[in-house]
């Protein structure tokens, strides 16, 4: 006689549900099966062991209620993944929305660029994990040639934003145009990891496969959790 385990073992399903398949197995069992039809070839599989089992060694009604239990919870995990699938797809159009809201705001995203408009500060910003009491921000030409350097003294850890004149170290004013900056920032001589924020004003607002990307400035595809302030 083929025992109820030997039966159920023939059925990858089954055998997943009686710990009789691998870990690879089952999840691929359970990601080709649609949640109704799992359920509905678990019960003729139980309907089939039930029949089909020794009248003096029956199934013990623990393990009866354990594969019960399993396939609960394999139909309720299928049917929480589809109630999220449903809700994060309800929710992308509202983000477009909020986020086509950040149109013509000016924001701080991860760069190094700062542009020169003559007769108009120039602004940028940084982002430190600490406070720092010596930070100075080195403006460097398209060439590469130092410009001018700003002494901004100590600073709180978190987001902070600078401006430019756009005088040249000796006072005269620089030319109109793009600029790259960097910051250096120390507490008590050892040094703070600082990073460089660039300053745009939002211009665009994409939805793609890995999801919304803004265009700032100059700059595009920046994710919109890179955004690091709004102006």
């Amino acid at each position: 006689m083929v025992s109820p385990t030997q039966a159920a073992n023939a059925n990858p399903v089954f055998a997943a549900l009686n710990g009789g398949a691998s870990a690879p197995a089952t999840a691929a069992a359970v990601a080709t099966t649609s949640a109704q039809a799992t359920q509905n070839q678990f019960m003729k599989l139980l309907v089939t062991q039930l029949q089909n089992q020794d009248p003096l060694n029956p199934m013990d009604n623990s393990q009866m209620t354990s594969q019960i239990a399993q396939i609960n919870t394999v139909s309720g995990i299928n049917q929480l993944n589809t109630t999220l699938q449903a809700l994060t797809a309800s929710m992308t159009p509202n983000q477009t929305v909020q986020a086509a809201s950040m149109i013509g705001h000016g924001a701080m995203v991860p760069g190094s660029g700062v542009n020169l408009v003559s007769g108009t500060p120039a602004v940028g910003g940084f982002s430190l994990p600490g406070a720092s009491d010596a930070t100075t921000v080195s403006i460097y030409d398209s060439t590469g040639a130092l410009v001018n350097t700003l002494n901004l003294g100590a600073q709180p850890a978190g987001v902070s934003d600078w401006q430019w004149n756009g005088t040249d170290s000796t006072g005269a004013a620089a030319p109109a145009g793009n600029y790259t900056f960097k910051v250096d920032a120390s507490l008590a001589g050892n040094a703070v990891a600082a990073t460089n924020l660039q300053y745009g004003v939002v211009n665009s607002v994409t939805q793609g496969a890995t999801g919304l990307t803004l265009g700032v400035g100059s700059l595009q595809n920046i994710a919109i959790n890179q955004v690091q302030q709004i102006l």
